[in-house]
């Protein structure tokens, strides 16, 4: 792990706390350097936090990784997932989350921006007759 991995986990870290008052949560003993970020009005995940292979992800195995999973759109993940510092989501599904090295090959605003994105694709849905009323208005 490279010192701007760390630097990048703790920017993460700062802004969610900031800006979604998410609060990093441990949830597994077994990888106490793992951690996720729920949105706090329906508990659901919007960020998970990694270390993990690289060769899980077809880098150079035995070499660790920081990563960072958030959920995207299917248009997203389709225009990024296989450029220099994205892959499919690992270990979630691959359909809807993008999983974004946190080595410095992608960008602080790119990440903050997915972030953003990920945190609105996981808020909670609106029913049908709040629309109609809204737009009624």
């Amino acid at each position: 792990m490279n010192s701007d991995g760390n630097s990048l986990k703790n920017d993460i870290i700062s802004e969610a706390r900031k800006r979604y008052k998410a609060c990093d949560e441990h949830l597994w003993e077994s990888t106490p350097d793992a951690f996720i970020f729920r949105r706090g009005d329906n508990k659901k995940w919007f960020a998970v936090v990694m270390n993990i292979d690289g060769g899980k992800l077809g880098l150079e195995s035995g070499k660790r990784v920081d990563i960072l999973d958030v959920k995207a759109d299917s248009e997203m993940i389709a225009l990024l997932a296989g450029t220099p510092g994205y892959f499919p989501g690992y270990h979630m599904n691959k359909r809807c989350w993008l999983t974004v090295l946190l080595d410095g090959t992608v960008g602080r605003e790119n990440i903050f921006s997915l972030l953003e994105a990920s945190f609105g694709l996981t808020a909670p849905k609106r029913k049908k007759g709040a629309r109609v009323r809204e737009a009624g208005k």
